[in-house]
């Protein structure tokens, strides 16, 4: 991993913010944010089968943070400066983590690889992951 942020980590976090609003990754991520709440393991798989009406969403969502926190895992951008910056990800992987181990068991091995290495291998990553699994669990407990 890079030792310190330079400007080339700085032009990259602003190139991933400008994709994120592009007008339908727009809609996407406001979609899962207000709409994707799994409370079990079947609502949660429920969202990759092609005919739900999230499953797009879900594809692009969860394609895009892949592809963002790659940059991470392999060393293209600084780890904790990248994440202090695009925490929404975790978000999205932190509704995700209690399901994760069966999903991949079930045909998905490398689902949700490149965030997960982020949030167990930056401190920053460990840290939002900490805190908005805690922020999840709140929120599942009032719908």
């Amino acid at each position: 991993m890079k030792e310190a942020p330079d400007h080339h980590d700085a032009e990259l976090v602003l190139k991933t913010y400008d994709l994120r609003r592009e007008e339908v990754m727009r809609q996407s991520r406001d979609s899962l944010n207000r709409s994707f709440w799994p409370k079990s393991y079947e609502e949660f798989a429920a969202i990759a089968d092609m005919t739900h009406p999230l499953n797009a969403a879900f594809r692009q969502v969860s394609t895009y943070w892949e592809m963002v926190y790659s940059f991470v895992r392999h060393g293209v951008v600084h780890g904790d400066f990248f994440v202090e910056n695009n925490g929404e990800g975790i978000f999205f992987f932190a509704k995700v983590v209690p399901y994760l181990e069966q999903f991949r068991r079930e045909g998905r091995p490398t689902a949700f690889q490149n965030v997960e290495w982020v949030c167990k291998n930056t401190e920053a990553g460990r840290q939002r992951l900490d805190m908005l699994r805690a922020r999840v669990e709140q929120m599942l407990a009032k719908q």
